[in-house]
């Protein structure tokens, strides 16, 4: 019996965990990356436990919690320095089943890749699905420069302005602005400690963030106009809207190079795609659901809808139940994350001083009240399982949260 071959159309973070998972299931799996190098775009990444636990499914959890540097207490505070609201590394994890783990995209893009055979990966590649076929019947059609590929499953992980996407929904009207800018960069670290925090401002914020190799990852985000950019780099754009805030932000800037700032306009599918499949093409990560980032769940998400998809796609199963399945299980769970990054990001994006106070004053109250509703905000979220055991030897439900 011929094995099942599925190709996978980008090497981020989704398509990577979506390869490794599907391999692990017995699919034959080929990764086209087009850009010439799996080098990913991006300074960091945070790893909820929902995610940790899907990456226990391909054997990576532990891995992973292993780089947690999180300790002790950090929280929410005012670009002067006042905390708003303080979280506790330990209530987090008592919570929701495990830390938050801040890391390096690129280590994570490393370990993932680890888990494919060599051969697999192919990168400088364009690729482009001109045929989705039919789940019940002839196989999807990938373009390649060196001719056309016949696949059993195909998977767009190609990102925010997918191409899979647009030729399996074209009537979609696609990603649109969220009026939020991000910047990213990877600082060296500032010679000292410091709690892990994010700062909100009038329509802005920055998060600090202690990576386990002593490094930080960054980022900032400002309410301003797509398309825009700096007129001499974007480190001085950074000491403009951020150098009077709290330490350690001015030096977090200072230590880095201008070239090392990561400029990005955000956004966001806000209209829901009709399904996450047709015939034998599916969709997972920003190709199905760009979210904003502010509650950090972008690439958790992704890594959750490989393995599901994993799951349900077995390589001698009814691939159309499958899908649907998939489409079924996936669509309004990401749905909702949308929604309620989007609201966070209007809580982000006031700029009133009335409204500022109003909202620092009610986070201030709210977390006197206690850390379990500051971090009911991820209820719904973290403590999300997958839907099959895990392969990591043992078992993980002990670090489960309770009901």
């Amino acid at each position: 019996m011929a094995t099942s071959r599925a190709v996978v159309i980008g090497s981020g973070i989704g398509g990577l965990t979506a390869a490794a998972a599907l391999h692990r299931s017995g699919w034959q799996v080929t990764v086209l990356e087009r850009a010439a190098s799996l080098e990913p775009v991006g300074a960091g990444i945070s790893l909820a436990p929902n995610a940790q636990r899907a990456l226990d499914v391909i054997g990576l959890g532990d891995q992973i919690r292993a780089l947690a540097a999180w300790q002790g207490d950090g929280g929410m505070r005012t670009p002067d320095g006042r905390w708003l609201a303080r979280t506790e590394a330990a209530a987090a994890a008592e919570r929701f089943g495990g830390p938050l783990v801040l890391l390096r995209r690129a280590t994570l893009i490393d370990l993932l890749r680890a888990r494919l055979p060599e051969s697999s990966v192919y990168t400088g590649t364009e690729a482009r699905l001109v045929a989705p076929g039919r789940a019940d019947g002839r196989r999807a059609v990938v373009r390649t420069p060196t001719g056309d590929l016949e696949a059993d499953l195909v998977i767009g992980a190609d990102g925010i302005g997918s191409a899979v996407r647009t030729t399996l929904f074209p009537r979609h009207p696609g990603p649109a602005y969220s009026g939020f800018t991000t910047w990213r960069v990877l600082s060296p670290g500032v010679g000292h400690p410091f709690s892990s925090h994010e700062t909100w401002g009038r329509g802005a914020l920055w998060g600090s963030h202690p990576l386990k190799d002593g490094g930080v990852y960054a980022y900032a985000a400002a309410a301003v106009p797509a398309g825009g950019g700096a007129p001499d780099d974007e480190k001085a754009e950074l000491l403009r809207r951020y150098g009077d805030w709290h330490d350690p932000i001015p030096g977090i800037i200072a230590s880095v190079e201008p070239d090392e700032v990561l400029r990005h306009d955000v956004y966001q599918l806000a209209e829901p795609l009709p399904s996450f499949h047709r015939g034998r093409a599916v969709l997972v990560g920003d190709s199905a659901h760009a979210m904003v980032p502010f509650l950090g769940q972008g690439g958790n998400q992704a890594i959750e809808d490989a393995v599901v998809l994993a799951h349900h796609a077995s390589p001698d199963g009814d691939l159309g139940a499958g899908l649907a399945a998939y489409s079924a299980v996936r669509q309004p769970r990401t749905t909702a994350v949308v929604r309620k990054s989007a609201n966070v990001s209007r809580m982000t994006g006031l700029s009133s001083a009335p409204a500022v106070a109003l909202r620092n004053g009610l986070m201030s109250a709210v977390s006197r009240l206690g850390p379990g509703l500051v971090l009911r905000t991820f209820d719904g979220i973290c403590d999300w399982q997958p839907p099959q055991r895990t392969y990591a030897a043992g078992t993980r439900e002990d670090r489960s949260p309770r009901p």
